[in-house]
């Protein structure tokens, strides 16, 4: 065999190899965008199952028993903290939800010939269709085909909720099982440093979660307090409002204020203003006193990334995606840091050698 044609033969092989490698990675690119949802799912699975395994762990310096048993303990002790919750706060929370959807469009309107004074305003509502061409362009088909799709979604909704929950149980159950046998996945020199990364993973989730529920709390109370005291109708509820959709970083505060900010201008306009200033600084407080205490202990994100990730996810599967944008991007982040730039561009290995070097010129 001459040098020419192993040449050519080490030739054929690269281009085959390469386009192996192109046509793998297409199709799990197709795979990973039809299951992305599925993802999604076992995702929420997975911070749930950490939060309860953080539960658990406290409860278990108490309740000498089996894993197993704390998660399923935890789990009984959480929902029935709910069920009292909401048979407490059920019934005012229901009365002020049927107040909000009779107050909002006398504010709605009260809003409109308030900006109609000014040009903008006036610009812009001509943009906005009425009530009439929004009636007369939905039919009776269209209304039902819109009900049926509520209904199906509704239902598709609660159903992936127990299946979230089930999963989420079993998962923090026996999370050391599942660790292992995604480790096996791996040659046997690497399943140490799956560990390692899939362990940073969870400590980042686990603060991440802990400032988020502290958030979600101190938001809600404050934001109770405040409309209270700034006499806005419906405080409790719209104070729940923005405690849980504090959950979603950047897009939840706006939302939840646009209901309150409409009350208040039934009151009058500089009412709204309060309300506005009442929201602004509640955020400002949080992100200066409460995030900065958790980030010690998790990544810190960069808001125009997690902005930008939050709308690509939005865009791809919907809420879900926005819900879950931003853990998911902190998780992503970590493995980033630890496979990408530290076990492929060596980075960890410089630090390392950068810390003896340092050492070494102390002891000289």
């Amino acid at each position: 065999m001459t040098q020419e044609t192993r040449s050519d033969q080490k030739f054929v092989g690269r281009v085959l190899v390469t386009i192996g490698f192109v046509v793998l990675t297409v199709l799990l690119l197709v795979l990973l965008y039809f299951t992305f949802d599925v993802i999604l799912l076992i995702f929420a699975a997975s911070l749930i199952a950490i939060f309860l395994r953080g539960l658990a762990s406290l409860v278990g310096r108490y309740v000498p028993v089996g894993e197993g048993w704390l998660v399923l303990i935890v789990t009984i002790l959480l929902v029935a903290i709910l069920a009292g919750a909401i048979s407490l706060l059920a019934p005012d929370v229901a009365e002020q939800v049927r107040h909000l959807r009779q107050e909002l469009p006398q504010s709605a309107e009260k809003t409109a010939a308030v900006i109609s004074q000014y040009g903008w305003g006036r610009a812009l509502l001509e943009q906005l269709p009425s009530v009439d061409q929004i009636r007369e362009n939905i039919g009776t088909s269209e209304l039902l085909r819109g009900v049926g799709g509520f209904f199906s979604s509704t239902v598709g909704a609660v159903g992936n909720f127990f299946i979230v929950v089930l999963l989420a149980i079993y998962l923090a159950s026996e999370p050391k099982f599942y660790i292992h046998g995604f480790q096996k996945l791996f040659p046997k020199h690497r399943r140490e440093r799956v560990g390692e990364v899939l362990s940073a993973v969870g400590v980042t989730l686990e603060w991440w979660l802990i400032g988020k529920v502290a958030s979600m709390i101190f938001i809600g109370l404050l934001t109770w307090v405040g409309l209270s005291i700034l006499g806005i109708p419906l405080a409790l509820t719209l104070g729940l409002l923005a405690g849980l959709l504090s959950f979603i970083p950047n897009f939840g505060p706006i939302i939840s204020a646009i209901p309150a900010v409409m009350l208040a201008f039934i009151i009058s306009p500089i009412t709204s203003v309060y309300v506005i200033g009442l929201y602004v600084g509640v955020q400002l407080v949080e992100s200066n006193v409460v995030t900065p205490l958790i980030e010690r202990e998790t990544i810190e994100l960069p808001p125009a990334l997690t902005i930008v990730f939050q709308l690509a996810l939005a865009v791809l599967v919907g809420g879900l995606g926005l819900v879950l944008a931003t853990p998911l991007l902190a998780a992503i982040m970590v493995l980033i840091q630890m496979v990408y730039i530290q076990d492929i561009l060596g980075d960890r290995d410089v630090e390392v050698e950068e810390k003896g070097l340092e050492e070494d010129i102390v002891e000289a």
